[in-house]
């Protein structure tokens, strides 16, 4: 059996209305999604899940707007991004989410509870742009794609929050 491409999955979803095609993209693609959101949150699981949720009704609500510029892989994730964005707009939290609850940290491994601890030292900007790149492998036109970001933006995020995390670590007996 083929694999259909991203692109035929779409059209089906768009065209004919092919739920299974969007099952089928949920599936490839819930897996970023999620731990885009778990890192952005710092390890909240529920939030997590709930944002995902959010990202892919988006998706299947506005797949008819998918023109293929980027690769739906981008497209989904500058979804992503934005319903992550407007959560903390609506939390009055766009500098940090410390005001986020973290029940799920509590049940992390040691090691995942220093990642976040460290995620915690960056701003959101730069959160993402560095979670993006050193996590999820984008690179710098992919996060400025994802981001709305100018590509200078990102490199002045990443390398501020490169600096940071550094510092950090040093600081935590990691150098």
């Amino acid at each position: 059996m083929i694999n259909p491409t991203d692109i035929s999955l779409v059209a089906q979803v768009a065209v004919l209305g092919n739920k299974r095609a969007f099952d089928e993209l949920v599936r490839r693609y819930q897996s970023p999604v999620r731990r885009f959101f778990l890192h952005q949150t710092l390890g909240d699981e529920q939030l997590s899940d709930d944002l995902a949720q959010d990202t892919f009704i988006k998706a299947y609500t506005n797949i008819a707007k998918f023109r293929g510029l980027a690769s739906f892989q981008t497209w989904l994730m500058r979804i992503a991004y934005n319903v992550f964005y407007d959560y903390t707009r609506s939390k009055k939290q766009t500098d940090d989410i410390d005001g986020i609850q973290h029940p799920s940290l509590q049940a992390s491994t040691a090691v995942g509870m220093d990642v976040y601890a460290a995620l915690r030292q960056l701003k959101s900007e730069e959160r993402t742009c560095i979670t993006l790149q050193l996590i999820d492998g984008y690179d710098i036109v992919g996060i400025a794609k994802i981001t709305g970001m100018k590509e200078g933006t990102v490199k002045s995020h990443l390398s501020r929050g490169k600096e940071k995390l550094a510092n950090y670590l040093k600081q935590n007996g990691y150098g």
